[in-house]
């Protein structure tokens, strides 16, 4: 079983993917850096959850 993220981190990404689809990638260093500029998330560690299901949410396979 995987790591179950709060829907915070899904919605929060979902929203930013849709409204910035050419800002986002498969990486997260430089999703990072695109949630730290397009967001007011204070915590460094809300910040890489939010890079991070993007990035997966990216990587997924369309079905």
């Amino acid at each position: 079983m995987g790591r179950i993220r709060p829907t915070y981190i899904k919605r929060v990404a979902i929203e930013l993917v849709n409204k910035y689809p050419q800002a986002f990638s498969k990486d997260f260093e430089g999703n990072k850096e695109m949630v730290s500029a397009l967001t007011d998330v204070s915590s460094v560690t809300m910040r890489n959850r939010i890079a991070g299901y993007i990035s997966r949410y990216l990587s997924r396979p369309e079905a």
